[in-house]
């Protein structure tokens, strides 16, 4: 299944990824976020609707306060997608590997 853009282009900010980070230990109310950041609340506010709408983030309203959460649901299909250049990757480090292994043999 082909992974929505929007979630990369979520995934390409380092801003946006620490906000990802935070919230794998669990919900997190707007204001909490904001105070790990050295940025202003309308630019945090940008990176958290880029998160919601690339499908990263929910959000729920519970009184004055906007709590997020992650979903992890899109990180997965990106997971699958990244899965084969995985595999090329570890067969040619085994590949290196094998000739550096090889060379200390011939030494």
């Amino acid at each position: 299944m082909p992974v929505n853009d929007d979630v990369f282009a979520a995934l390409a900010s380092p801003a946006r990824r620490e906000v990802l980070r935070l919230l794998l230990d669990g919900p997190m109310a707007a204001g909490a976020i904001a105070e790990r950041f050295a940025m202003a609340r309308p630019s945090l506010s940008e990176h958290l609707r880029v998160l919601r709408e690339a499908g990263l983030v929910t959000e729920q309203r519970q009184g004055r306060n906007r709590v997020y959460r992650l979903d992890a649901a899109p990180l997965e299909e990106v997971a699958d997608w990244l899965t084969p250049y995985e595999r090329f990757w570890r067969a040619k480090l085994a590949n290196l590997r094998d000739l550096l292994d090889e060379e200390e043999e011939d030494r």
